[in-house]
């Protein structure tokens, strides 16, 4: 029988002007051909609060900087247990959502894994090569994204513009209008 890994973590919804919510799209590197549509977040490091590693990994996972308090109290917590490259992971996980106007999105933070598994958000291009082998990406990357409850006040996926940094990885602009920004 396998150990599991437990982990404290924070999933955060980074929300724009109009309601709509960025998530990344991957695949668990064992189940290339199942992809899905994720939160931004990870797990808190020792001593650090929940709060503090929301804000970390949306930085890491986006390059959105929020302060810390920015991210309120939660409005969400659960636990969930999965598999992911063949780890058993039981996972506790607090939600925030957070306004953020209109921001570059870009995914040069990633590490090595979180590169090798996840290509796109809404409104990006999938990458065109990849260390790993990926599922097909058939649907749209806005129209296929879970949205976010109406219910709630928000409507969905953020769409934007893509483009290359400085660097040559690829950034999007997302703004509250959908048109792209300069």
């Amino acid at each position: 029988m396998s150990s599991i890994w437990h982990r404290q973590t924070a999933r955060v919804l980074p929300v724009d002007d109009e309601g709509r919510v960025l998530l990344l799209h991957g695949w668990d590197p064992h189940r290339p051909d199942q992809p899905f549509w994720f939160t931004i977040g990870g797990a808190a490091d020792p001593g650090e609060s929940l709060r503090d590693a929301g804000a970390r990994e949306l930085y890491e996972e986006t390059r959105i900087s929020v302060e810390p308090e920015r991210l309120g109290e939660p409005i969400a917590q659960n636990s969930i247990e999965f598999s992911w490259a063949g780890r058993r992971i039981a996972q506790e996980q607090t939600f925030y959502a957070v306004a953020v106007g209109s921001v570059t999105v870009s995914l040069e933070g990633l590490d090595h894994w979180e590169r090798a598994t996840t290509d796109k958000y809404p409104g990006s291009r999938p990458k065109t090569s990849k260390p790993m082998s990926a599922p097909p990406t058939s649907a749209s990357p806005i129209s296929s994204a879970p949205r976010w409850p109406a219910s709630a006040g928000h409507s969905g996926a953020a769409p934007g513009n893509s483009r290359a940094s400085a660097s040559g990885s690829p950034t999007e602009d997302i703004n509250c209008r959908g048109d792209a920004s300069a």
